[in-house]
Protein backbone atom coordinates (compact mmCIF):
# COMPACT_ATOMS: atom_id res chain seq x y z
CA UNK A 1 0.00 0.00 0.00
CA UNK A 2 2.71 2.69 0.81
CA UNK A 3 4.38 1.77 -2.36
CA UNK A 4 1.48 2.20 -3.86
CA UNK A 5 1.18 5.52 -2.41
CA UNK A 6 5.11 6.28 -3.44
CA UNK A 7 4.44 5.45 -7.26
CA UNK A 8 1.44 8.22 -7.44
CA UNK A 9 3.62 10.63 -5.55
CA UNK A 10 6.74 10.29 -7.46
CA UNK A 11 7.16 12.45 -10.99
CA UNK A 12 9.41 10.71 -13.25
CA UNK A 13 10.90 12.98 -16.52
CA UNK A 14 11.52 9.80 -17.66
CA UNK A 15 9.09 7.05 -17.84
CA UNK A 16 10.27 3.56 -17.44
CA UNK A 17 8.46 0.75 -18.78
CA UNK A 18 6.83 -0.43 -15.85
CA UNK A 19 5.41 3.67 -15.45
CA UNK A 20 3.70 3.00 -18.50
CA UNK A 21 1.22 0.62 -16.52
CA UNK A 22 1.23 1.94 -13.33
CA UNK A 23 0.32 6.30 -14.25
CA UNK A 24 1.21 8.64 -11.47
CA UNK A 25 0.30 12.20 -10.54
CA UNK A 26 3.18 13.30 -12.84
CA UNK A 27 1.16 12.00 -15.65
CA UNK A 28 -1.77 14.02 -15.58
CA UNK A 29 -1.87 16.62 -18.27
CA UNK A 30 -1.58 20.27 -16.88
CA UNK A 31 -5.18 21.36 -18.28
CA UNK A 32 -6.87 18.23 -16.20
CA UNK A 33 -4.91 19.37 -12.99
CA UNK A 34 -6.12 23.07 -13.65
CA UNK A 35 -9.77 22.10 -13.62
CA UNK A 36 -9.51 20.19 -10.21
CA UNK A 37 -7.97 23.73 -8.79
CA UNK A 38 -11.00 25.16 -9.23
CA UNK A 39 -13.03 23.36 -6.49
CA UNK A 40 -9.64 24.14 -4.24
CA UNK A 41 -8.79 26.72 -1.84
CA UNK A 42 -5.38 29.10 -2.79
CA UNK A 43 -3.12 27.20 0.41
CA UNK A 44 -4.27 23.98 -1.30
CA UNK A 45 -3.22 25.27 -4.38
CA UNK A 46 -0.28 26.47 -3.65
CA UNK A 47 0.86 23.14 -1.43
CA UNK A 48 -0.37 20.78 -4.77
CA UNK A 49 1.84 22.85 -6.90
CA UNK A 50 4.98 21.48 -5.05
CA UNK A 51 4.19 18.21 -6.26
CA UNK A 52 5.78 17.97 -9.90
CA UNK A 53 5.48 19.97 -12.91
CA UNK A 54 2.44 19.33 -14.25
CA UNK A 55 0.44 20.04 -10.83
CA UNK A 56 3.36 23.80 -10.97
CA UNK A 57 2.23 24.78 -14.02
CA UNK A 58 -1.06 24.01 -13.79
CA UNK A 59 -0.96 26.78 -10.53
CA UNK A 60 0.01 29.29 -12.73
CA UNK A 61 -2.84 29.32 -15.03
CA UNK A 62 -4.86 32.63 -15.12
CA UNK A 63 -8.43 31.24 -15.38
CA UNK A 64 -7.64 29.32 -12.17
CA UNK A 65 -6.84 32.35 -10.25
CA UNK A 66 -9.28 34.90 -11.75
CA UNK A 67 -11.97 32.60 -10.22
CA UNK A 68 -10.60 33.34 -6.46
CA UNK A 69 -10.79 37.11 -7.11
CA UNK A 70 -13.39 38.87 -6.09
CA UNK A 71 -16.09 38.89 -9.14
CA UNK A 72 -15.22 42.85 -9.34
CA UNK A 73 -11.80 42.79 -8.46
CA UNK A 74 -11.06 45.13 -11.73
CA UNK A 75 -13.10 48.08 -9.80
CA UNK A 76 -11.21 47.14 -6.52
CA UNK A 77 -7.68 47.79 -7.97
CA UNK A 78 -9.17 51.30 -9.64
CA UNK A 79 -10.28 52.22 -6.34
CA UNK A 80 -7.35 51.38 -4.33
CA UNK A 81 -4.23 51.44 -6.71
CA UNK A 82 -2.74 55.05 -8.06
CA UNK A 83 -0.81 52.90 -10.33
CA UNK A 84 -1.11 49.54 -10.54
CA UNK A 85 0.97 47.26 -12.88
CA UNK A 86 -0.70 46.18 -16.21
CA UNK A 87 1.02 43.05 -17.09
CA UNK A 88 0.71 40.86 -13.81
CA UNK A 89 -0.38 37.29 -14.32
CA UNK A 90 -3.85 36.51 -12.28
CA UNK A 91 -2.21 34.89 -9.17
CA UNK A 92 0.71 38.02 -8.92
CA UNK A 93 -3.07 39.80 -8.86
CA UNK A 94 -4.39 38.20 -5.84
CA UNK A 95 -1.19 37.76 -3.69
CA UNK A 96 -1.11 41.77 -3.98
CA UNK A 97 -4.47 42.37 -3.48
CA UNK A 98 -4.06 39.59 -0.13
CA UNK A 99 -1.44 42.26 1.14
CA UNK A 100 -2.66 45.06 3.74
CA UNK A 101 -3.20 47.75 0.94
CA UNK A 102 -3.15 51.14 1.96
CA UNK A 103 -5.54 54.38 0.25
CA UNK A 104 -7.53 57.31 0.95
CA UNK A 105 -4.03 59.24 2.64
CA UNK A 106 -3.14 55.89 4.47
CA UNK A 107 -6.73 56.28 7.15
CA UNK A 108 -7.92 52.96 4.97
CA UNK A 109 -6.56 49.68 4.57
CA UNK A 110 -8.25 46.80 2.57
CA UNK A 111 -6.85 43.03 1.86
CA UNK A 112 -8.33 39.64 0.96
CA UNK A 113 -8.80 36.71 3.19
CA UNK A 114 -6.19 34.71 1.54
CA UNK A 115 -8.14 31.20 2.52
CA UNK A 116 -11.43 32.49 1.05
CA UNK A 117 -10.61 35.50 -1.32
CA UNK A 118 -13.33 37.79 1.16
CA UNK A 119 -12.65 41.05 1.04
CA UNK A 120 -11.54 43.11 4.51
CA UNK A 121 -11.70 46.40 4.64
CA UNK A 122 -10.09 48.17 7.85
CA UNK A 123 -10.78 52.39 8.63
CA UNK A 124 -8.12 53.85 11.18
CA UNK A 125 -8.95 56.40 14.02
CA UNK A 126 -7.91 59.29 11.75
CA UNK A 127 -10.20 58.49 9.14
CA UNK A 128 -13.07 58.66 11.77
CA UNK A 129 -14.96 62.54 12.84
CA UNK A 130 -14.07 62.04 16.59
CA UNK A 131 -16.14 64.91 19.07
CA UNK A 132 -13.26 66.75 20.57
CA UNK A 133 -10.30 65.26 18.83
CA UNK A 134 -8.22 68.34 18.52
CA UNK A 135 -8.75 69.30 22.21
CA UNK A 136 -5.54 67.37 24.03
CA UNK A 137 -7.61 67.95 27.30
CA UNK A 138 -9.77 64.88 26.07
CA UNK A 139 -8.00 62.86 23.08
CA UNK A 140 -4.89 62.42 21.92
CA UNK A 141 -3.12 60.04 19.04
CA UNK A 142 -0.41 57.86 20.92
CA UNK A 143 1.70 55.40 19.34
CA UNK A 144 0.49 51.42 19.06
CA UNK A 145 2.34 47.98 18.10
CA UNK A 146 -0.99 46.36 18.16
CA UNK A 147 -2.94 48.47 15.29
CA UNK A 148 -2.10 47.61 11.77
CA UNK A 149 -2.19 51.90 11.44
CA UNK A 150 0.76 51.82 14.77
CA UNK A 151 -1.70 54.68 16.54
CA UNK A 152 -4.68 54.71 18.44
CA UNK A 153 -6.80 57.65 19.25
CA UNK A 154 -6.88 57.50 23.59
CA UNK A 155 -9.70 59.50 25.24
CA UNK A 156 -8.80 60.05 28.52
CA UNK A 157 -12.53 61.68 29.78
CA UNK A 158 -15.05 63.21 28.21
CA UNK A 159 -18.83 64.49 28.77
CA UNK A 160 -20.45 63.93 25.61
CA UNK A 161 -18.71 60.97 23.20
CA UNK A 162 -19.51 60.92 19.93
CA UNK A 163 -17.58 58.85 16.87
CA UNK A 164 -18.33 58.75 13.41
CA UNK A 165 -17.62 57.60 9.89
CA UNK A 166 -18.76 56.70 6.60
CA UNK A 167 -16.92 55.15 3.72
CA UNK A 168 -17.73 54.58 -0.07
CA UNK A 169 -16.67 51.10 -1.17
CA UNK A 170 -17.48 49.08 -4.28
CA UNK A 171 -17.79 45.80 -1.85
CA UNK A 172 -18.45 42.34 -4.23
CA UNK A 173 -21.53 40.78 -3.46
CA UNK A 174 -22.21 39.43 -0.01
CA UNK A 175 -23.38 40.06 3.56
CA UNK A 176 -20.79 41.85 5.62
CA UNK A 177 -20.20 42.99 9.02
CA UNK A 178 -18.74 45.79 10.80
CA UNK A 179 -17.28 46.21 14.34
CA UNK A 180 -14.97 48.99 15.95
CA UNK A 181 -12.17 47.82 17.53
CA UNK A 182 -11.79 49.19 21.35
CA UNK A 183 -9.97 48.66 24.49
CA UNK A 184 -10.22 50.03 27.90
CA UNK A 185 -6.85 51.00 28.92
CA UNK A 186 -3.96 51.92 28.03
CA UNK A 187 -1.34 49.09 27.29
CA UNK A 188 2.82 49.46 26.99
CA UNK A 189 5.70 46.96 27.09
CA UNK A 190 7.82 47.30 30.65
CA UNK A 191 10.73 45.03 31.05
CA UNK A 192 9.35 43.41 27.89
CA UNK A 193 5.63 42.39 29.49
CA UNK A 194 2.91 43.69 27.95
CA UNK A 195 1.29 45.87 30.96
CA UNK A 196 -2.39 48.03 31.11
CA UNK A 197 -2.60 51.02 32.48
CA UNK A 198 -6.13 51.68 34.08
CA UNK A 199 -5.85 54.73 35.52
CA UNK A 200 -8.42 56.64 33.43
CA UNK A 201 -11.16 53.82 32.91
CA UNK A 202 -14.57 54.88 33.91
CA UNK A 203 -18.21 55.40 33.01
CA UNK A 204 -18.50 52.79 30.72
CA UNK A 205 -20.35 50.53 33.28
CA UNK A 206 -22.82 53.27 33.75
CA UNK A 207 -24.76 53.48 30.40
CA UNK A 208 -24.24 51.33 27.22
CA UNK A 209 -22.97 52.30 24.44
CA UNK A 210 -24.98 52.69 20.93
CA UNK A 211 -23.36 51.62 17.84
CA UNK A 212 -25.70 52.27 14.59
CA UNK A 213 -24.73 51.77 10.72
CA UNK A 214 -26.85 52.84 7.63
CA UNK A 215 -26.47 52.31 4.07
CA UNK A 216 -26.76 54.23 0.59
CA UNK A 217 -29.48 51.29 -0.55
CA UNK A 218 -31.59 52.05 2.90
CA UNK A 219 -30.26 49.11 5.26
CA UNK A 220 -30.22 50.24 9.23
CA UNK A 221 -28.69 48.81 12.66
CA UNK A 222 -28.42 49.54 16.18
CA UNK A 223 -26.62 47.99 19.12
CA UNK A 224 -26.25 48.46 22.35
CA UNK A 225 -23.17 47.34 24.49
CA UNK A 226 -21.35 47.96 27.86
CA UNK A 227 -17.89 48.22 27.37
CA UNK A 228 -15.78 45.61 29.45
CA UNK A 229 -12.55 44.05 29.92
CA UNK A 230 -9.80 46.13 30.33
CA UNK A 231 -6.17 45.20 28.50
CA UNK A 232 -8.29 43.32 25.73
CA UNK A 233 -8.93 44.48 22.69
CA UNK A 234 -12.27 43.58 21.89
CA UNK A 235 -14.26 44.35 18.41
CA UNK A 236 -17.80 45.55 19.51
CA UNK A 237 -20.42 44.45 16.64
CA UNK A 238 -22.27 47.11 15.31
CA UNK A 239 -24.29 45.09 12.43
CA UNK A 240 -24.74 43.30 9.67
CA UNK A 241 -25.16 45.03 5.62
CA UNK A 242 -25.92 43.08 2.74
CA UNK A 243 -24.49 43.89 -0.93
CA UNK A 244 -26.48 42.38 -3.91
CA UNK A 245 -25.21 45.13 -6.68
CA UNK A 246 -21.69 44.51 -7.25
CA UNK A 247 -21.79 47.34 -10.24
CA UNK A 248 -22.72 50.08 -8.11
CA UNK A 249 -20.05 51.66 -4.61
CA UNK A 250 -22.12 51.48 -1.69
CA UNK A 251 -21.52 53.84 1.13
CA UNK A 252 -22.10 53.36 4.64
CA UNK A 253 -22.08 55.70 7.41
CA UNK A 254 -21.62 54.31 11.13
CA UNK A 255 -21.58 55.90 14.83
CA UNK A 256 -20.65 55.40 18.33
CA UNK A 257 -21.75 57.60 20.75
CA UNK A 258 -22.29 57.94 24.49
CA UNK A 259 -23.99 61.35 24.86
CA UNK A 260 -25.53 60.90 28.44
CA UNK A 261 -23.76 64.30 30.58
CA UNK A 262 -24.76 63.18 33.87
CA UNK A 263 -21.17 61.41 33.83
CA UNK A 264 -17.97 61.46 32.36
CA UNK A 265 -16.10 58.71 30.98
CA UNK A 266 -12.44 57.50 30.09
CA UNK A 267 -9.78 55.20 29.55
CA UNK A 268 -10.53 54.21 26.44
CA UNK A 269 -8.35 53.51 23.23
CA UNK A 270 -10.08 53.28 19.62
CA UNK A 271 -8.12 51.57 16.77
CA UNK A 272 -10.39 51.54 14.17
CA UNK A 273 -13.63 49.71 12.03
CA UNK A 274 -13.73 46.57 10.73
CA UNK A 275 -15.76 45.50 7.69
CA UNK A 276 -15.02 41.92 6.75
CA UNK A 277 -17.49 39.00 5.17
CA UNK A 278 -20.11 37.83 8.01
CA UNK A 279 -19.12 34.45 7.70
CA UNK A 280 -15.85 35.03 8.95
CA UNK A 281 -17.47 35.50 12.99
Amino acid sequence: MGSGFSALATDNSRPSPQSQFNPGLGDLPESCVALIYMYLDPPQICRLSKLNRAFHGASLADFVWESKLPSNYRVLIEKVFADFPATLGKKDIYARLCRFNSFDGGTKKVWLDKNTGGICLSISSKGLAITGIDDRRYWNYIPCEESRFHSVAYLQQIWWFEVDGEVDFPFPEGTYSLFFRLQLGRTSKRFGRRVCNSEHIHGWDIKPVQFQLSTSDGQHATTHCFLEGPGKWAHYHVGDFIVDNRSESMKIKFSMTQIDCTHTKGGLCLDSVLVYPTKFR
